[in-house]
C-alpha cells in the first residue's frame, strides 16, 4: 500500500478533481452522505476529512473500497503506484477538459499511455495560453 501521506495526497485529488462541472469540491458531509446511501458503509464527515489530511493514517479496508466507489476510481488507486499514475493522468486530463464541447475527445482518451495523456494534456495547456484563456477552463478569462 502507499505511505499515509501518500493516501492522504491521493485522496485529496480526488476532492479537488472528481466534482461535478461548474461546482467546487464536494464537502466531506457530501462525502459522507454519498457513500451511505450508495453503498450503506457508513462514514462520518470527520473521519473522512481526517484521512485526507494525513491526522488518520489507518484507514480500513470498507473505507478505501468506499472512498473509491464514491469517486468513482477502483480501490488500487490507492495501492498501486502504477495505477496511481495512470488515474492522476487520467484525472489531469479530465481537469483539462471539463469544457462540454471536448467531451468527445475525453471519451476517445480513455485506455491512453499514461504518457500520451500527459502529452496531450500539455498540447490542451498550450493551446490554452496560445489564444490567452485563464489557467482554469472553470473560470472566466482574466
Amino acid at each position: 500500500m502507499t505511505t499515509e501521506r501518500q493516501f492522504a495526497e491521493l485522496l485529496d485529488r480526488l476532492f479537488r478533481d472528481m466534482h461535478p462541472k461548474g461546482r467546487g469540491p464536494y464537502t466531506y458531509a457530501e462525502v459522507s452522505a454519498g457513500i451511505r446511501e450508495s453503498t450503506g458503509t457508513s462514514i462520518s464527515a470527520s473521519a473522512i476529512q481526517q484521512l485526507r489530511t494525513g491526522s488518520n493514517r489507518n484507514p480500513k479496508l470498507e473505507t478505501i473500497r468506499a472512498l473509491a466507489a464514491f469517486f468513482g476510481v477502483p480501490p488500487a488507486y490507492f495501492f498501486d503506484a502504477k495505477e496511481s499514475e495512470q488515474i492522476e493522468a487520467e484525472l489531469a486530463l479530465l481537469t483539462t477538459m471539463r469544457d462540454a464541447d471536448v467531451r468527445a475527445v475525453a471519451l476517445r482518451a480513455a485506455g491512453l499511455s499514461t504518457e500520451t495523456l500527459s502529452t496531450i494534456s500539455g498540447f490542451i495547456e498550450r493551446a490554452r495560453a496560445l489564444e490567452g484563456l485563464h489557467d482554469d477552463p472553470a473560470k472566466p478569462n482574466a
